[in-house]
């Protein structure tokens, strides 16, 4: 029985997230269900080129300017009236919330004023992460926020045991498999052949906590034995990495491409994603969008990333920030034979349709919303 057979009547749905593309590559298929059941669904978000796509479907858009990583508090002050303004004109009947800053201002307001919502904590962010005195306020202020959520979505267990062992959370939890996965968008690609070389593929932003520092490193150590080994990087650069990266570039040692808006057409050529990340994320998109697509993987042993991977199955893990050991897992990718590589490939896909079907995620959330309406 869907939500409104059961409940009578059309429910208010306010999203809450802080970039276009979080919602509509992550949160699409909800978005779709919440429409095709017959519901108002409300997005507030800063402006994006995906949003108008998101109208077209039948969304309501809302506005707002957020600060995403800054901590002026003028901004944040602005960000939170525009939250208790849209609030009272929406009249949700749930608010679905994702990424720290959103949860913490619309949680604790949507918690005082008795709105019902449903929290999704997308890794932790390196302020609540690592022991200081600002990650004990943020820990103050996550409590405060998700006191009142109807439900917590984790997605993975390292931040689920973060909240239990500080009781940040005492109410209805569960676990996602991140966000999922699309299977059919992400589908299975043929694997490439190796006459030409072997490619890798670095996606991500260019920051140190993704672990571009490695990437380099492993590339340029490679290239010296394995001059047809080709490495890629594929994202937006914050400026300290734009000079090495041309450095890099120059020297053959890399390619680099930019913000790429469909990495498929460099996944089809590609035979391994390496993602040597040790930032405090949820779940690795880009890990879960490579294994759908029959691509082994490299990546850290670290919640968000070790769990989309089987060592040796579907690809290799290794310590994070270990530069040795990143090295060691692309040499014995190297030495293995292409079909051995595609088979690893076709065995991180199975392990996607097992595991991380965004179907999976959907319907968590379509029971969520199913036993708490506005007076659940």
């Amino acid at each position: 029985m869907s939500w409104d057979q059961k409940e009578k009547t059309a429910k208010r749905i306010l999203f809450l997230v802080n970039r276009d593309f979080v919602l509509y590559n992550f949160r699409l298929e909800l978005v779709e269900r919440l429409l095709s059941e017959g519901h108002e669904v409300h997005i507030c978000l800063p402006y994006g080129e995906k949003v108008d796509k998101m109208v077209a479907m039948g969304c309501s858009f809302l506005p707002v300017t957020i600060d995403k990583r800054g901590k002026n508090p003028l901004k944040d002050f602005k960000l939170i009236s525009d939250y208790k303004r849209i609030f009272r004109e929406v009249k949700p009947d749930m608010v679905l919330m994702y990424t720290t800053k959103v949860n913490i201002y619309a949680g604790i307001l949507a918690g005082r004023r008795g709105i019902p919502y449903l929290m999704n904590v997308s890794g932790l962010g390196t302020a609540v992460e690592y022991k200081s005195r600002m990650q004990a306020f943020m820990v103050f202020l996550y409590k405060q926020a998700a006191k009142n959520a109807k439900c917590l979505f984790f997605q993975n267990t390292e931040n689920q045991e973060f909240f239990k062992k500080r009781h940040m959370f005492g109410g209805t939890e569960r676990l996602l498999p991140g966000s999922g996965v699309n299977l059919k968008r992400w589908s299975l690609m043929e694997y490439p052949g190796d006459a030409d070389g072997v490619e890798f593929l670095f996606i991500a932003r260019v920051i140190r906590e993704k672990g571009i520092e490695e990437y380099l490193w492993a590339a340029k150590q490679t290239k010296k034995r394995r001059p047809d080994a080709v490495f890629h990087v594929l994202g937006p650069c914050d400026g300290d990495y734009q000079g090495i990266l041309e450095e890099y570039g120059k020297k053959g040692i890399i390619q680099y491409h930019g913000e790429v808006q469909d990495t498929r057409r460099f996944l089809r050529r590609a035979h391994c994603t390496i993602h040597p990340s040790y930032y405090p994320e949820g779940m690795s998109n880009v890990l879960l969008e490579s294994a759908a697509s029959g691509r082994p993987v490299i990546t850290t042993d670290r919640s968000g990333c070790r769990e989309t991977v089987e060592d040796g199955v579907t690809g290799f893990v290794f310590q994070q920030r270990d530069k040795g050991q990143l090295l060691e897992c692309v040499s014995r990718f190297l030495q293995m034979g292409n079909e051995e590589r595609r088979q690893m490939g076709l065995a991180g896909r199975r392990k996607m349709e097992r595991e991380f079907d965004r179907e999976i995620v959907v319907q968590a959330y379509m029971e969520e919303l199913e036993s708490r309406g506005k007076n659940g």
